[in-house]
């Protein structure tokens, strides 16, 4: 599980005496016999240049092709990938963009997302010149390519020191502006040593950083490991993991003058009644409303989905579901109708993960477990969410399991 930085260190350390297959372009579509045949597998990955573990999940463009990053893999130097997935009659085919070398980063995390460029934006969790992580770009080719593979080109953006300037990015989105310019959290690094939130902006030829604000254990909490999602007034709404006076928080920053400043929204109760652990980010509904996870606490301290809801100046908390085995690491995703979609990284009936859906039905909310990993071929162990597509199909990727037991992307159809 996802949970501190020397736990991704130890995992990378043992994953890098991997031995990394040869690579091949696969055309595959693997149903299988799970969920009346609504779960299918899209892609397994190899190990090779495709890349192998997948820990981010996916983003779809407009076109409905599929962009990933894999946390290994990626030839010799088994530091990550940045893969495209794109249909081909009635199967997928693989372009790997993007294989990381220890300098401009290394482990990617977060999912890549579609900046207003048209080109991919991400984190590493390590690497850079200071091994603490960066901010990277990956984009097409200058000119046209006929090859069948067609390699994209990366440019650093940014390069954490872990000092006051934060490090070690989590497995957060970034998130763009109207302006262009581009957000995000470390883990690690800030004033306080808990992490910041920090803002890129373009300048000249260059990116500039600057810290919005060093998270406090006292009052917002600590070790944002997901990303911040803007409200229509400009407003940075997040989650830090630990403390903020009890078992984790949800904050917001409201810039004021030249700053920001913060405010701590809910702050979870040292006993867990209500959850704790809150290492995914938020959602707002139509309304105004607020949906989150934590990965602990609840009814059964095993995590929670809850609801905070704005009231008289205050956010009110409510439980919508108490997990029995094990809670989520990620955040959620909503449709047009509301429904609630999220994967829990253990558990299920195979104990290798799940992907759950909560839907309200007229007071209360309705659990359904969309899809138990079995942790052989049809993948297991997702460690971030899921993405919907304009159809209604869910999208995502398990980090272990596929045929060649180095992870899968899969398709849940409605």
């Amino acid at each position: 599980m996802r949970r501190s930085a020397q736990y991704r260190r130890s995992i990378r350390e043992v994953t890098q005496v991997m031995t990394v297959g040869a690579f091949a372009i696969l055309l595959i579509i693997l149903p299988t016999q799970i969920q009346a045949q609504t779960y299918h597998v899209l892609y397994a990955f190899n190990g090779g240049l495709d890349g192998a573990e997948p820990w981010a999940g996916i983003t779809v463009d407009a076109a409905g092709n599929l962009y990933g990053a894999t946390m290994y893999g990626g030839g010799s130097n088994n530091r990550g990938t940045v893969f495209k997935l794109k249909h081909n009659g009635s199967g997928w085919i693989i372009n790997p963009l993007y294989s990381f070398i220890p300098s401009d980063g290394q482990y990617p995390e977060a999912r890549v997302i579609i900046g207003p460029n048209g080109t991919l934006y991400g984190t590493n969790t390590f690497g850079g010149a200071f091994d603490h992580g960066t901010v990277y770009n990956v984009r097409p080719p200058a000119n046209p390519c006929r090859a069948t593979l067609c390699p994209w080109a990366e440019i650093v953006l940014y390069s954490f020191t872990g000092l006051a300037d934060g490090g070690d990015p989590g497995y957060g989105d970034l998130n763009f502006d109207h302006a262009g310019n581009l957000y995000g959290t470390t883990t690690q690094g800030g004033a306080n040593r808990g992490g910041v939130i920090y803002e890129l902006q373009r300048s000249g030829g260059s990116w500039m950083e600057s810290v919005l604000y060093s998270l406090d254990a006292y009052t917002s909490g600590i070790y944002p490991y997901s990303g911040v999602i803007f409200d229509s007034a400009g407003n940075l709404y997040g989650t830090a993991t630990a403390a903020g006076g009890g078992s984790g928080a949800v904050f917001r920053l409201t810039p004021s003058g030249s700053g920001w400043v913060e405010n701590t929204l809910y702050t979870f109760p040292r006993d867990e009644s209500t959850g704790a652990g809150p290492y995914g980010t938020v959602v707002f509904d139509q309304s105004g409303n607020l949906y989150g996870t934590t990965a602990l606490g609840g009814a059964y301290y095993a995590g929670t989905v809850y609801e905070l809801t704005p009231s008289g100046g205050n956010w009110i908390e409510s439980v919508l579901y108490s997990f029995a085995d094990y809670g989520p690491y990620v955040g959620l995703t909503m449709d047009a109708a509301g429904n609630l979609y999220g994967t829990t990284r253990f558990g299920g009936s195979y104990q290798h993960g799940t992907v759950f859906k909560l839907s309200r039905s007229g007071g209360a909310w309705t659990y359904t477990e969309l899809h138990a990993f079995g942790g052989d071929d049809d993948g297991g162990d997702p460690l971030d969410g899921v993405t919907l597509d304009a159809n209604g199909n869910l999208y995502g990727t398990a980090s272990n399991g596929g045929a060649h037991g180095l992870g899968v992307v899969f398709e849940i159809t409605p």
